[in-house]
C-alpha cells in the first residue's frame, strides 16, 4: 500500500489512473473528481473511493486543499465495493485511523513491516461495513454540443427558477425533444439534472461561507426554506441544519 498527506499545489491535477485502488479524503476546501462520464462532487466529512485503472482529474478551488490518499491493490474476487466508485460519510473511527497513516506519507507499506501492514489493511477491511451508502453527488456530462451549452446555463442561474418550458423555448425546443435529449445524452431527467446542481452548489455554499441555510436556499433557487431541507434530506440522509455543523470539519491537522 502507498500513503499519502499532501497539499494539493496545482489547481487542476490532469487525467490519470492508477493500478490500485484509491481513497481520497479532503480537507480546507472544494474538491471535484473529473471522470469521463461524470463530475463527482466531495463534501466535508466524506471520502471518494476511486477503484482501479478508473481513469480521472481533479480540481480544487484552491491550491491548500490537502488531499489525502491510501492506495491498496484490489483482486478481481473481493467485495463489489472496492469495483464501484463512490463516495461516502466518512465516521469517526476511520477519521481517527486516518489521521494515524499521516506518520507514513510518501511511503509504502508491504507485508515485512508487519504492525503498519495490519493497520493499513484493517482500514481496507472496514470500507465495505461503514460504507452503506454512497451519496449521488455525481453528474453525467454531456456530450451533445446542444446541451452542453444548456448545462452551462443552469449551472450559471441555479438562483433563478429554471422553469422547464421556458428553457426548452429559449434553445430552440420543444419540451418533447429536449427532455429526450436529457435522457438519451445524460440518462436523467431535466428535474434530476436541476435537483443534483442545486445541492451541490449549497454544499459548496454551506462549507465555505458563513450565509444561513435560508440565505444558502434562496441562492441556489429555492424559494421554500422546508421544501428545500426536504429535498438536501432526501438526498444526504441529513437535514442542511445538521450537516452544517460538519463546517471547517479538518480533522488531522
Amino acid at each position: 500500500m502507498y500513503c499519502s498527506h499532501n497539499k494539493m499545489l496545482e489547481l487542476h491535477l490532469p487525467m490519470h489512473k492508477h493500478q490500485k485502488g484509491q481513497f481520497l479524503y479532503t480537507e480546507g476546501g472544494i474538491v471535484h473528481v473529473e471522470t469521463k462520464t461524470k463530475t463527482y462532487f466531495i463534501p466535508a466529512r466524506h471520502f471518494m473511493w476511486i477503484p482501479p485503472q478508473l481513469e480521472h482529474g481533479i480540481k480544487a478551488n484552491k491550491p491548500t486543499v490537502v488531499l489525502r490518499n491510501l492506495y491498496f491493490p484490489v483482486k478481481q474476487n473481493e467485495h463489489p465495493f472496492y469495483h464501484e466508485v463512490g463516495i461516502y460519510p466518512a465516521n469517526d473511527l476511520l477519521l481517527d485511523m486516518l489521521n494515524y497513516t499521516k506518520q507514513w506519507t510518501g511511503k509504502h507499506i508491504d507485508k515485512s513491516q508487519t504492525r503498519d501492514f495490519t493497520f493499513i489493511m484493517a482500514i481496507k477491511a472496514i470500507l465495505p461495513d461503514i460504507s452503506k451508502y454512497s451519496l449521488p453527488l455525481a453528474l453525467p456530462y454531456p456530450k451533445d454540443k446542444r446541451l452542453l451549452e444548456i448545462i452551462r446555463y443552469i449551472n450559471q442561474s441555479l438562483d433563478e427558477p429554471l422553469l422547464f418550458p421556458a428553457i426548452a423555448k429559449k434553445f430552440g425546443f420543444s419540451e418533447r425533444s429536449l427532455s429526450r435529449l436529457f435522457h438519451q445524452d445524460l440518462g436523467i431527467s431535466f428535474l434530476q439534472y436541476t435537483k443534483i446542481a442545486r445541492l451541490m452548489r449549497a454544499l459548496e455554499l454551506i462549507l465555505e461561507s458563513k450565509l444561513s441555510i435560508n440565505e444558502i436556499s434562496m441562492m441556489v433557487g429555492y424559494s421554500s426554506l422546508p421544501t428545500f431541507s426536504n429535498t438536501f434530506n432526501s438526498l444526504l440522509g441529513v437535514r442542511p441544519t445538521e450537516y452544517v455543523k460538519l463546517r471547517g470539519v479538518a480533522r488531522g491537522k
